[in-house]
């Protein structure tokens, strides 16, 4: 999906909480004394593709290192240029001003 939109386009992505049951059986089973598991639902979508996923609490870091390795190789436009040269140039523009007297 990254690939895709890597010259135009926009991925979008979303982490939500959830136990992927209603909240009715949810409540049944908080009643009953069970526990109810929460994962992390991701959804990420291009905008005509939408894929999702639950990562559960074990799997959650692994998931997140591998998201943010993903991201660091996809997002070239987001890399910081150096600027050392536009300084530079800027500075030799300014030229000092020599001060009138009246």
């Amino acid at each position: 999906m990254f690939e895709r939109t890597n010259d135009k386009g926009s991925v979008w992505v979303t982490m939500k909480y959830s136990s992927g049951k209603s909240k009715l059986i949810r409540n049944k089973m908080n009643t009953a004394g069970e526990n109810v598991e929460y994962k992390c639902l991701i959804r990420a979508s291009n905008g005509k593709k939408t894929i999702s996923t639950m990562v559960g609490p074990k799997d959650h870091q692994r998931f997140q290192s591998s998201y943010a390795t993903i991201l660091k190789a996809r997002m070239t436009a987001l890399k910081k240029r150096e600027r050392k040269e536009k300084k530079k140039a800027a500075d030799s523009d300014k030229k000092p001003e020599s001060k009138k007297h009246n």
